[in-house]
């Protein structure tokens, strides 16, 4: 893939990630709906990552570990966040199906899409050193 055409697939990566966050953000205004507040925001990270991996020419596997994404890129500066990917993850699965943990609250959303949007903006700076603009 050319370097125009990668910038411009990553950017649709990005597209997709923002518009996660955003639905993490009207879920998180309505009682009852932490579950998929956590949901999207594990859902925007995985797609900024993606988004920066696709940007660099990276392969990645079809995988909702944030982590394993992430040690795909060596240099990457999104490490000195601070964001808890391992947490993400697993309120992705948590979201999704009943099971052996404790329901997710009110909390846990807006934890979830704080993180979310700590990588997301990390990544949109990124893009933005590289002199590709974001909507």
């Amino acid at each position: 893939m050319s370097e125009p055409e990668s910038a411009s697939e990553a950017l649709r990566w990005l597209r997709y990630a923002r518009d996660d966050l955003d639905v993490a953000g009207q879920m998180a205004q309505e009682a009852g709906r932490a579950r998929y507040t956590c949901w999207f925001s594990q859902q925007a990270t995985e797609k900024a990552l993606k988004a920066l991996l696709v940007l660099e020419g990276i392969d990645f596997p079809f995988t909702h570990d944030l982590e394993s994404l992430l040690e795909l890129h060596d240099e990457w500066p999104q490490r000195t966040t601070g964001a808890d990917l391992e947490q993400l993850t697993e309120w992705g699965a948590e979201s999704r199906y009943p099971g052996d943990w404790p329901e997710l609250t009110a909390e846990d959303g807006a934890r979830a899409q704080a993180e979310a949007r700590t990588v997301y903006d990390s990544i949109v700076a990124e893009f933005g050193r590289r002199g590709i603009a974001v909507e």
